[in-house]
């Protein structure tokens, strides 16, 4: 039984059984790319839905539902698919098409308040997953358990301050140096994805001893799932971060 713990929690070690005990298929890279190509496709086409939508319409409210229902959903999907894995295979491809609507409205009333930002994004995102891709597999960063942990303590750092943050705005005490242009909002923006980005590398070290240890056939759709979770993160963070330095 392999040791590893990710510190994304979609992706989860103690999680794994012996392939013995739930069929003779296992877990393999080629087949976790392969889905997470395919989520990667539901994500993007959904997302180009409400993106056409508000483009032609110009107007916030067209798209309102879908942005918020999508979120909401997602959330929803997101945490049942960590409890339930084995569901991963139908429901993850549903998250996609939730998530990738929320996505592509909040990328296009990006796009028109910066125009040629949401390229830039989406560069930087899929820049950042295949340059670390290489140095993983360059093995020049040592994927250690201090790391790991350093990883996992600065996504739950920075889940409390998002919740923190959410929550004085309601009470109607927005902290504001999380969301203006200032030298010190871009400094958490960029320690933040930081964080989204080495997440990645956890991440792919999960999925190879995820098949090196024999984890059951489903857990590629679980693994992908997980992966895709982090690159819509990063991919938000840099929108907002992109943002801040345009302001």
């Amino acid at each position: 039984m392999f040791s590893y713990k990710s510190k994304n929690p979609a992706l989860k070690a103690d999680i794994f059984q012996p392939a013995e005990m739930v069929g003779s298929q296992t877990m393999t890279i080629q087949g976790t790319v392969n889905k997470i190509a395919l989520l990667g496709v539901i994500t993007f086409a959904s997302a180009m839905y409400t993106w056409n939508i508000f483009m032609s319409s110009g107007n916030p409210a067209s798209i309102q539902g879908f942005m918020f229902g999508g979120f909401g959903i997602g959330f929803i999907l997101a945490l049942i698919i960590t409890f339930k894995k084995k569901w991963a295979n139908v429901l993850a491809p549903v998250y996609c098409v939730a998530k990738g609507l929320a996505l592509g409205g909040v990328s296009a009333m990006y796009e028109v308040a910066f125009e040629g930002i949401v390229f830039q994004a989406l560069l930087l995102t899929f820049g950042i997953l295949f340059s670390l891709l290489l140095i993983y597999r360059m093995r020049w960063i040592p994927v250690t358990e201090n790391f790991k942990l350093m990883i996992g303590s600065a996504i739950m750092g920075i889940g409390v301050l998002y919740l923190s943050s959410f929550v004085l705005s309601l009470l109607g005490m927005p902290m504001t140096f999380l969301h203006d242009s200032s030298p010190l909002s871009i400094g958490i923006s960029l320690v933040i994805v930081a964080v989204a980005a080495f997440s990645l590398v956890i991440d792919f070290d999960f999925i190879e001893e995820g098949e090196e240890n024999g984890a059951p056939k489903y857990m590629e759709w679980y693994a992908a799932f997980g992966l895709i979770v982090t690159l819509i993160w990063l991919y938000i963070e840099i929108l907002r971060l992109l943002s801040k330095l345009r302001d």
